[in-house]
């Protein structure tokens, strides 16, 4: 028994004299921190500074101090996922300059505030899934730009603002799935950036509208332009961008807060009114000019009527004025009533 405590003390001094927290293990040669499954509330202090991976997956973390990280500024990679972290604050990751992956699944996170992933110039995966997320902010930070997989799939966003998305121009994967999204006025500019985005070759597995009723479990693209017509523009937010419709301005639309956004009295309105459907310009000319050729037949048809009845009208006079005048002037009564009886 006293051997093993020995073999232990020495296991722990070797751990702490490289700077590894005593319940993870630290691996040199991978560069890797094992803290997982420890029960963790916070951030582990005493984390070796030369490290790139951090697996902090399957605690009870439920915050995350703003210097939680300064003294790990290599990490590439930090698994924070299955753990009870309840919203994630501005600064949080700032020191983490190199980070390329950050996975933040299966927490209990309901909103992500603006900038929260400011200074992450290399960033290029952020996985937000199977939280209870119900809204998303119009920029995750700046230098943010690099992201090319963004996963909000298994949440409870109703919209997701087109500007964010606009601000990650690398992006090459976009997972929305398991959302109850509200296929109304507030998503028509995602609508309009998604056509862009499959255009432009970029991955997704779309969106699924959750409400109105009749638009339940329909694919977003396919719901027509026409039920999206009523939607008021809000000219706080036009951009331009370079897609398959080159120099078209791609409009936002209005704003709300995050209190009560979504479903109470004040906002039926957005829900876009049933409106007239214009007119088929192909289908008005065929009109016009089926119009035109039968009335240029009937026209025909009377112009041909009458030109026959003024050539019947003056042959019967000729014929008239050449047999029966000289009868009246010379013939019998007999010859006259032979000549009118063989008249028509």
């Amino acid at each position: 028994q006293g051997n093993w405590l020995l073999v232990w003390s020495v296991i722990l001094l070797a751990h702490t004299a490289h700077g590894c927290p005593e319940k993870c293990l630290c691996h040199r040669a991978s560069k890797t921190a094992d803290c997982k499954n420890r029960g963790f509330t916070e951030i582990p202090a005493r984390l070796p500074p030369e490290i790139q991976i951090l697996q902090l997956q399957n605690n009870r973390i439920w915050r995350i101090n703003q210097n939680a990280f300064t003294a790990t500024p290599l990490l590439k990679i930090l698994d924070l996922s299955n753990n009870s972290l309840s919203s994630v604050a501005p600064g949080a990751f700032q020191k983490l300059r190199y980070l390329q992956v950050l996975n933040l699944t299966r927490n209990l996170i309901h909103y992500v505030e603006n900038k929260s992933f400011s200074f992450l110039p290399h960033l290029k995966e952020l996985d937000l899934s199977s939280n209870s997320i119900i809204r998303l902010p119009e920029t995750f930070g700046n230098s943010t730009g690099n992201i090319t997989l963004l996963s909000v799939k298994h949440n409870k966003l109703q919209k997701m603002e087109r500007i964010l998305l606009e601000s990650l121009p690398n992006l090459k994967v976009v997972l929305f799935k398991d959302n109850p999204w509200q296929c109304n006025c507030n998503i028509f500019g995602l609508k309009l950036w998604l056509e862009s985005f499959l255009y432009r070759g970029g991955i997704s597995d779309g969106i699924i509208c959750s409400a109105p009723g009749i638009r339940k479990g329909k694919d977003l693209l396919k719901v027509p332009y026409e039920l999206f017509g009523a939607c008021p523009l809000r000219t706080a937010h036009v951009h331009v961008v370079s897609s398959h419709q080159h120099g078209s301005e791609q409009r936002s639309w209005p704003k709300h807060g995050h209190h009560g956004e979504f479903g109470d009295g004040g906002r039926v309105g957005c829900e876009p009114k049933a409106r007239p459907r214009p007119v088929s310009l192909r289908h008005a000319i065929a009109t016009v000019v089926i119009t035109g050729v039968v009335c240029g037949i009937v026209c025909l048809m009377m112009l041909a009527a009458a030109v026959y009845g003024c050539a019947y009208a003056a042959i019967t006079a000729k014929y008239h004025k050449e047999h029966l005048a000289p009868v009246r002037q010379h013939g019998t009564a007999e010859e006259k009533e032979r000549i009118e009886s063989s008249l028509p």
